[in-house]
């Protein structure tokens, strides 16, 4: 099939989403038709990499094929500079309509910015981070959405009225985020269709409150426990990761009716996974609409789509959940690449790669200059088969705090002192093709994993594994220096 002259791209990416969670990885319970569908369509990766676990650093990666410590979005809530292009700003060709769907979560939710023309939000709750007074009092289109359906505010933020996710995760599915997001975009394409595009798209689910629309789709008796749910972080574990599991322990989740649960039990944590699990399946039938639509169209033969997720979600594994760990499942997330000129069998990669490289992809695939300054490089050469695939490390990093404070609980027996060293300790991870996993913390809470031998992360080689240590050491002493990495690592 020939290239397309002005392709469009659809990208698609959910909050906290673990690459378990689809067919094509694994996950024979879950029903998610759709993108069982794009997938069968798509270059399938099954070791992508996100280059921070948790929203705000990744997303900034995502969006400007930067580093977090390069971008300075090193933590939650922290703002795009203005001077740092997204992909939107990086293509400079004027025929192409650029729009932005969904949760931002980079500053000022509910106002167009970083190149995008098109804007519709549906988060309230970052109020307090945005860079003018004034934006405050901005609705969020979703917002807006609810009031003409006749809903009114439940909560504040900052002094104005907003809709909890509380509230709108209880809602009936047709007045949902992610149908509402839906009717958005399918909206759109009917609207451009004959224009070229840059379509983002982000749902908030299955990121918490872990309930929605469909609760109940899953039983917890026919949920599946993580296989290394039954080893939780041991003595030579992070502090974060041993305080986690204790807090996650007793203060587990919110409920519909707003009662907090513990994960204490069993079945308690299969409760949970049965009801993520449906959100899970909820973004899949509305993806499925906004897929149907672009066939309907017919521009689903000039169209690139892209599915992934901004971080994993423990889910279980080790007895945690959500993110803001280096184990795989929070870094590890599902990733689809269909360019629809590319045609030929299915095909997976199979070795590590690293969502920077995301941008310059994008920009190569649809023909345009590939900036100087970004840290990734392109795959599309290796896509189209003109060159073998290199297996290459990548990396992964955490800048201490997460905009969030994990410690504000009890102390579990760790002294305060430490707790509060450990929330600022920064980290830096290597994942090499032949499987090693190298977490270097400033604190000197290191661990090493053979993924390939221990794919559970259950053993931490650290301390009999010298000789490798100090070979993936080397790896992230080039990669700080060529990103210009302050962090100062001890082996």
């Amino acid at each position: 099939m020939k290239v397309p002259e002005k392709p469009n791209l659809l990208f698609i990416f959910t909050d906290e989403q673990k690459q378990e969670t689809l067919r094509v990885y694994g996950n024979r319970k879950i029903k998610t038709p759709n993108l069982d569908r794009l997938a069968e369509e798509s270059v399938v990766f099954t070791r992508a990499y996100v280059t921070q676990p948790v929203c705000t650093p990744s997303r900034s990666s995502i969006m400007t094929g930067l580093y977090p410590h390069t971008n300075g979005c090193i933590e939650n809530n922290v703002p795009l500079k203005p001077e740092v292009p997204t992909i939107a700003e990086m293509v400079e060709d004027e025929d192409y309509l650029k729009a932005y769907f969904g949760k931002w979560h980079l500053g000022d939710e509910e106002i167009p910015q970083h190149g995008f023309e098109v804007w519709v939000s549906i988060e309230e709750m970052y109020k307090g981070y945005y860079t003018k007074e004034e934006y405050k009092a901005a609705k969020a289109s979703y917002h807006i959405f609810l009031e003409e359906h006749g809903f009114k505010p439940d909560a504040q933020n900052s002094g104005y009225p907003v809709f909890s996710r509380g509230f709108a995760a209880r809602l009936p599915e047709e007045y949902s985020k992610p149908a509402f997001l839906a009717g958005e975009v399918c909206r759109f394409l009917r609207e451009n269709r004959d224009r070229p595009f840059i379509l983002y798209l982000n749902f908030l689910e299955p990121h918490m409150p872990f309930f929605g629309p469909y609760d109940g789709m899953y039983r917890p008796e026919d949920v599946d426990l993580p296989e290394n749910f039954d080893f939780p972080p041991g003595p030579d574990s992070p502090i974060k990761s041993r305080y986690l599991a204790r807090y996650y322990r007793d203060h587990g989740f919110a409920d519909r009716e707003g009662e907090h649960r513990t994960l204490r039990t069993e079945w308690e944590w299969r409760y949970l996974i049965s009801r993520y699990w449906g959100l899970v399946s909820l973004v899949d039938t509305h993806v499925g609409r906004i897929l149907d639509t672009l066939a309907e169209l017919g521009l689903d033969e000039r169209t690139v789509v892209v599915f992934t997720s901004d971080h994993g979600d423990m889910m279980g594994s080790h007895r945690l959940v959500a993110k803001m760990v280096m184990y795989e499942e929070a870094c590890k997330v599902p990733l689809l690449v269909k360019v629809p000129w590319l045609k030929g069998s299915p095909r997976l990669v199979e070795h590590p790669v690293s969502q920077i490289d995301l941008v310059p992809t994008l920009l190569d695939i649809l023909g345009m200059p590939i900036p100087p300054h970004l840290e990734g490089r392109s795959w599309y050469p290796f896509l189209r088969g003109d060159r073998p695939w290199p297996e290459e490390p990548v990396f992964i990093e955490w800048n201490g705090r997460d905009g969030d404070l994990w410690v504000g609980g009890p102390s579990y027996g760790f002294p305060e002192e430490e707790l509060r060293r450990a929330e600022g300790a920064r980290v830096r991870t290597v994942v090499t093709p032949e499987g090693w996993k190298l977490n270097l913390s400033e604190i000197g809470e290191h661990e090493l994993y053979n993924l390939e031998q221990d794919p559970l992360e259950t053993r931490n080689l650290y301390r009999e594994g010298r000789k490798v240590v100090e070979r993936l050491y080397s790896y992230i002493r080039r990669w700080q220096e060529m990103t210009e990495d302050d962090v100062e690592l001890k082996v």
